[in-house]
């Protein structure tokens, strides 16, 4: 019987759909084989040992339970145990860490750091992976320069002057998307149809990020690949989105108000064994392991052009990994058994 610590919660704009997913996992989780330590941070960072039922994750109230205690990991390098911090000098010791957090402290490679730092197994991606690929930018980079195409793009830190953004914009055509370089969910991500609608744009993606990409619209509709493994790799059926408007934001991702996915997606089987070698490049180029989910665009003319990769993706009902992998045949908590494994041998 292994003891996995799964975090959850975090100081995220995705607080909320961590709390969804965590639920999701526990609910899937293989309690002949593996004993759950779940830990919570809140949205100030406070770390909760929460040993509470899946009803107040739904809720939201989990850290509001009496049977909360304050809690830090062992910073001694192969400790691997949890201390309390409420005075009783108790501790619980683990066997790998399985961080279920989205976005920004959590996704981004900070507690991937920590976990390495103390020699803890990580059920999905590295720190450095795990950075990489939060970071639009160089991840656009370096997906290049493994022979992937990708959006033309221009990038801008803050204190950049409007004018100069306006004649990228320009140079790129309208219409375009302006995006925080770092951060998930479609948050702060906006498109721009007219000039007149860069200045708020622009804005709302620097109230996320320092550094913002202004990036071409292409043409067609995304397609993403499921991806598990660190030496062999498993890939799950390729699906698409299909948008009635506007494009995949927070609020589509996880209600499908105008938009629906089909899984497997409607293309040629050639097609999308072609999107899965793509998906499998990325992959590879930017040190993924365990699973991370890599999203992309098909054209009109064929093309397949990089998107970004998401290396916790979402667990939820509505998730798309999960969905992906059940169309490859892989049941939900036999998959996430596998994701426990991989992380372990690792």
């Amino acid at each position: 019987m292994q003891t996995i610590l799964v975090l959850f919660g975090g100081c995220s704009t995705e607080y909320e759909v961590s709390l969804q997913s965590v639920h999701g996992v526990l609910q899937a989780l293989d309690r002949s084989r593996f004993t759950p330590l779940t830990v919570g941070i809140t949205r100030e960072g406070r770390w909760l040992r929460y040993p509470g039922g899946l009803s107040h994750l739904e809720t939201g109230d989990w850290q509001a339970q009496p049977d909360c205690v304050p809690c830090t990991l062992s910073l001694d390098r192969g400790d691997r145990r949890l201390l309390w911090l409420d005075g009783s000098g108790r501790s619980e010791g683990f066997d790998a860490a399985f961080p279920i957090l989205h976005g920004k402290n959590g996704e981004d490679g900070t507690v991937q750091g920590l976990l390495e730092l103390v020699g803890t197994p990580i059920i999905g991606c590295g720190a450095l992976s795990s950075a990489l690929c939060m970071d639009k930018d160089r991840a656009h980079k370096l997906a290049a320069l493994a022979g992937v195409r990708v959006p033309r793009s221009r990038l801008f830190r803050r204190g950049a002057v409007l004018p100069q953004m306006a004649r990228a914009a320009e140079e790129l055509g309208y219409p375009l998307f302006v995006k925080p370089v770092r951060a998930g969910s479609s948050f702060g991500v906006s498109r721009v149809n007219t000039p007149d609608q860069l200045p708020a744009a622009v804005w709302s993606a620097f109230a996320h990020d320092r550094e913002i990409l202004l990036e071409e619209a292409v043409p067609g509709f995304e397609v993403g690949c499921a991806v598990l493994g660190s030496d062999e790799l498993t890939v799950g059926a390729v699906d698409e989105i299909q948008l009635s408007q506007g494009f995949f934001d927070y609020t589509e991702k996880y209600n499908l108000i105008t938009s629906r996915i089909y899984c497997p997606a409607r293309i040629s089987p050639e097609k999308a064994a072609e999107i899965q070698e793509t998906a499998k490049t990325v992959y590879r180029a930017l040190d993924c392991r365990v699973f991370a989910r890599v999203d992309l665009f098909l054209t009109p003319w064929g093309e397949i052009v990089f998107n970004e990769v998401n290396t916790i993706p979402g667990f939820t009902a509505h998730s798309r990994y999960p969905g992906m992998m059940k169309a490859a045949g892989w049941d939900f908590g036999d998959l996430v058994s596998r994701l426990i494994e991989l992380g372990v041998e690792s």
